[in-house]
């Protein structure tokens, strides 16, 4: 037999391999924590890449919104750290064939995303290749006390979603499938919006900074980009811990399931991904609390409970539920 290829282990698998030439102090979250000297501000650092028939198409997402999406997913990620966002490399890959205006709206993109959220584009790489493709590397900034990490979920934590998950995947669909709904609903178009320009939840990060202060070591969170289930997988098994999430309780935008029937609906929810929320494990206090200054869509979607296993019930008191497994998940091979 020849050697495993990508395919063969999988996404999950090919990390686990990889992740043995890394320091393991700083792997296994949405980025990574540099300390800074004498107590200042940590450092953070976060890579993503977008690549032209996987990311994005000419169908889906203009090259302003290739741009824009670019800068959020690796917001979003500084986000999940409790960071601010300092700045950005690009490096691009272009076939010959891409013209400048494509490349100039794609910059526009970024531009705009940072213009709103901070930071600047400090430089980077362009080279020739056969496929477009956009990585980009984003650098923030946290107090080593507010950092939020993968691994301090506790039992009796509440969990919470900051906002609608399975939009993003509908509003691929619109993209994709334009004859299914003409003309588009107000709703309808909100949706190809949370596609085409998702919104990094920094602003999350300053409400939670104000609530918890200090005590970050109650804290754990990450964001939902490959999605809910993904999300609540990760947490649980970086924290050693379980999950039941309560169905009802799920962020789904009313208009989706009028749309699509439950089972679709809850299927984007947990496993349509790009959504670009945050998903926090908390104490029930402050999550409440949270809550409050967010308003909805942002909601207690379940608690973490000592057993490991992530279970979707259909209440709190329901013990017994449908298993989440990792099965379901988006991964790359």
């Amino acid at each position: 037999m020849g050697q495993p290829t990508v395919a063969d282990v999988g996404e999950l698998g090919l990390l686990a391999r990889l992740q043995s030439f890394c320091d393991q102090s700083l792997i296994g979250d949405d980025a990574a924590v540099i300390p800074g000297c004498n107590g200042e501000r940590s450092q953070v650092i976060t890579t993503d890449v977008l690549v032209d028939g996987v990311h994005f198409s000419d169908r889906t997402t203009s090259a302003m919104d290739v741009g824009w999406r670019a800068i959020a997913a690796n917001l979003s990620d500084l986000a999940a750290m409790g960071a601010s966002p300092i700045g950005v490399t690009v490096g691009l890959s272009l076939p010959g064939h891409v013209s400048v205006a494509w490349v100039e709206g794609l910059y526009e993109g970024m531009y705009t995303c940072l213009s709103r959220y901070g930071g600047t584009i400090l430089g980077g790489d362009i080279c020739r290749a056969t496929q477009t493709a956009v990585a980009i590397t984003a650098l923030g900034q946290v107090s080593p006390d507010q950092v939020i990490r993968r691994d301090r979920a506790q039992p009796g934590q509440a969990i919470v979603a900051t906002g609608y998950h399975g939009a993003s995947r509908a509003g691929l669909e619109l993209l994709l499938h334009p004859e299914v709904a003409h003309p588009l609903s107000t709703a309808q178009q909100q949706m190809i919006q949370a596609h085409q320009r998702p919104l990094p939840r920094l602003d999350v990060v300053e409400h939670l900074q104000k609530l918890v202060n200090a005590d970050f070591a109650n804290v754990a969170g990450m964001d939902s980009s490959d999605g809910l289930a993904n999300a609540v997988l990760h947490l649980c098994q970086a924290s050693g811990v379980g999950a039941k999430l309560v169905r009802p309780h799920l962020p789904i935008p009313t208009a989706l399931t009028a749309w699509v029937g439950d089972a679709t609906a809850l299927d984007w929810c947990l496993y349509g991904g790009e959504d670009f929320e945050l998903v926090l494990c908390l104490p029930a206090a402050i999550a409440t609390r949270l809550l409050a200054h967010l308003g909805q869509p942002a909601a207690i979607i379940g608690t973490i409970s000592p057993e490991p296993g992530v279970a979707l019930v259909e209440s709190p008191t329901t013990d017994a539920g449908t298993a989440l497994t990792w099965d379901s998940c988006f991964q790359h091979f």
